[in-house]
């Protein structure tokens, strides 16, 4: 007894499989034996990635700086002018820095006999005299600053260190007096006045050899004496 098919059994073992292939196919709509539509030939798979044009940008991918063109083209003239030029290198400061009216090197300088512009003298004994004591130094440096111009900066820096020192010597032989008055002892009085008097005397002796003498707690006062007190004319 032959047994029951439906028209969906497909079994290729099956000797009636082509008749009910092509019956069903009459069903669908489609001509028994008609060709299948085969893909284009001229027309081949492309993959995904590829169809994406290659000037899109992506969103993954940062884009690249660049810099102005105003830029750019510094850094190629800069390229252009020292193509095979070692790295710039700023020059050498050689030697002492110029000399200035407050300032060790100013203090300090070879001694010299070059006579001072208005004050005649050699310029090693014109830096010593303000030194001097028993109120020489004192005239002196007033004289100095009154008659030195401005650009003899090493004679006018001693002459308004040296009345600086004179005045602080000053200051202290009238507190030293005072306290003599109060106390009817002048052994205070005594030992500063010596002490003042060797400090004057090595001082000038320094500058008269040309070895820097620069005193800093007076710098202050050196400064404001020198542009308080102008040159005549």
């Amino acid at each position: 007894m032959t047994e029951k098919r439906s028209k969906y059994d497909t079994d290729p073992l099956d000797p009636d499989f082509v008749r009910r292939t092509d019956e069903m196919r009459g069903e669908t709509g489609g001509a028994a034996g008609e060709p299948q539509p085969q893909p284009f030939a001229g027309d081949p798979t492309r993959r995904f990635d590829e169809q994406i044009s290659d000037t899109y940008p992506s969103v993954f991918v940062p884009p690249a700086y660049q810099p102005p063109p105003q830029q750019q083209q510094q850094q190629q003239s800069h390229l252009y002018t020292t193509f095979g030029a070692e790295p710039h290198q700023p020059p050498a400061v050689t030697g002492a820095p110029p000399p200035g009216p407050f300032s060790p090197f100013t203090a300090g300088a070879e001694p010299s006999s070059r006579h001072v512009t208005k004050l005649g003298i050699p310029e090693n004994i014109a830096n010593a005299l303000p030194y001097a004591p028993f109120y020489v130094g004192l005239v002196a440096s007033i004289i100095e600053l009154l008659i030195v111009p401005r650009h003899e900066t090493r004679t006018r820096f001693h002459a308004a260190q040296g009345l600086a020192l004179q005045l602080v010597i000053l200051a202290g032989a009238f507190i030293f007096g005072i306290i003599e008055a109060i106390t009817d002892s002048g052994l205070g009085g005594t030992l500063f006045w010596l002490a003042s008097f060797i400090f004057l005397l090595v001082s000038g002796i320094r500058v008269l050899k040309g070895k820097p003498h620069h005193v800093a707690p007076l710098d202050d006062a050196t400064r404001m004496i020198n542009e308080r007190i102008n040159p005549m004319k």
